[in-house]
């Protein structure tokens, strides 16, 4: 079944890495590598089983194909999963076992970190390969990527504003933020910046009382932050908050956070539309992190990065064009963007040479 699979999603290649005495069981999913390389995160998780795992490497990648095209990045989508429990089951051995398989793909495959994975274990993966985003500052890497991802998620907001009342001026409204993780609340202090209101909610307790104390935000119950009278609902932590059950208690005019995969499914993505809800597409607008994390392909510099991040604001205006020019839901139209770019750039038929990342301004060291 896994070929059939594979060809639903449009797959190039799924590589299965295995190294006893690391421990090591994982799986780098390549999904397209049409606008170039295949760049995305590594994710450690205790998956139940190796389907369970498969599945959600399949998924993403494609999703990192969609949220690059997008972008505008000439890189193409790919995703790594690592079965494991990162709380436990971290070695030096793992992650250099890890980045040998990086580095035997040649370059057709960047990982970066994800859940699970922080800059230390990225460390050891960058012994083994050059084939690593995110790397530490002193290599010339980019470093921490949540202030990108949630100043991209400003512009992205910013430009869901201007769509639904006509201006943006970020402090006239109210926002409903679900989760105070990096991303999350690095959002919450751009938002008290702007002089706005915030209501504010997440599992971690310390997380809440220093959005209150730092922010001013309102703490709100886990449960409750649906139901919150706010202009803006901003899921910024898991996904598949809108939903069946959700859905129908939100009053906020607009969707629009940092977490992936928001809408439970496309069923919802319809109704959300029918409602006379903006929903802005999340990987359209948590494109910073993965912005950031491509200028070191040829050469690091922030404060490029911080204008790039600002093109964040036009793609979603044109994906609001093209669901009202096709009278499509803004999900769909955030698709049929990147499909068309990927369609149009595939065409050029470019050498694979020209795409090969130079990584300029990198330190090795290590070895």
């Amino acid at each position: 079944m896994i070929f059939e699979t594979l060809d639903t999603f449009g797959h190039e290649q799924v590589v299965f890495c295995h190294n006893k005495d690391a421990g090591l069981k994982a799986i780098i999913a390549i999904h397209n590598t049409v606008l170039g390389p295949a760049l995305g995160g590594l994710r450690m998780w205790p998956y139940k089983t190796e389907q369970d795992a498969l599945n959600d490497v399949l998924r993403l990648s494609r999703g990192m194909t969609y949220k690059n095209a997008v972008a505008g990045l000439n890189i193409g989508g790919g995703k790594a999963v690592i079965i494991g429990d990162p709380s436990a089951d971290k070695s030096e051995a793992l992650f250099r076992a890890f980045g040998k398989f990086v580095d035997s793909l040649g370059g057709r495959y960047i990982t970066a970190e994800d859940v699970g994975i922080d800059v230390n274990d990225m460390e050891y993966v960058y012994r083994e390969t050059e084939y690593v985003t995110g790397v530490h500052q002193v290599h010339g890497g980019s470093g921490d990527p949540s202030p990108f991802t949630a100043y991209g998620t400003l512009q992205g907001l910013m430009a869901a504003l201007n769509k639904r009342f006509g201006d943006e001026e970020v402090g006239k409204y109210s926002y409903a933020v679900q989760g105070l993780g990096h991303v999350g609340m690095e959002f919450v202090k751009l938002l008290k910046e702007r002089g706005a209101k915030i209501f504010v909610t997440d599992i971690n307790k310390g997380l809440v009382d220093k959005a209150v104390s730092d922010y001013g935000a309102e703490a709100v119950g886990l449960d409750e932050i649906y139901d919150v009278n706010a202009d803006v609902y901003s899921p910024c932590a898991l996904g598949g908050t809108v939903n069946e059950q959700t859905l129908p208690r939100l009053k906020a005019k607009i969707i629009c956070g940092a977490a992936n995969n928001q809408l439970a499914n496309n069923a919802i993505g319809d109704e959300v539309a029918k409602r006379g809800i903006l929903y802005a597409p999340d990987y359209a607008v948590n494109a910073g992190g993965v912005m950031n994390v491509a200028l070191e392909l040829d050469g690091y510099n922030r404060e490029r990065a911080m204008r790039m991040m600002r093109t964040i604001y036009h793609n979603l205006g044109r994906i609001f064009e093209i669901a009202e020019r096709d009278s499509i839901p803004t999900y769909t139209a955030a698709d049929r963007l990147a499909e068309e770019r990927i369609s149009a750039i595939g065409k050029l038929k470019l050498p694979l040479g020209r795409s090969t990342p130079s990584f300029r301004g990198r330190i090795r060291g290590g070895h």
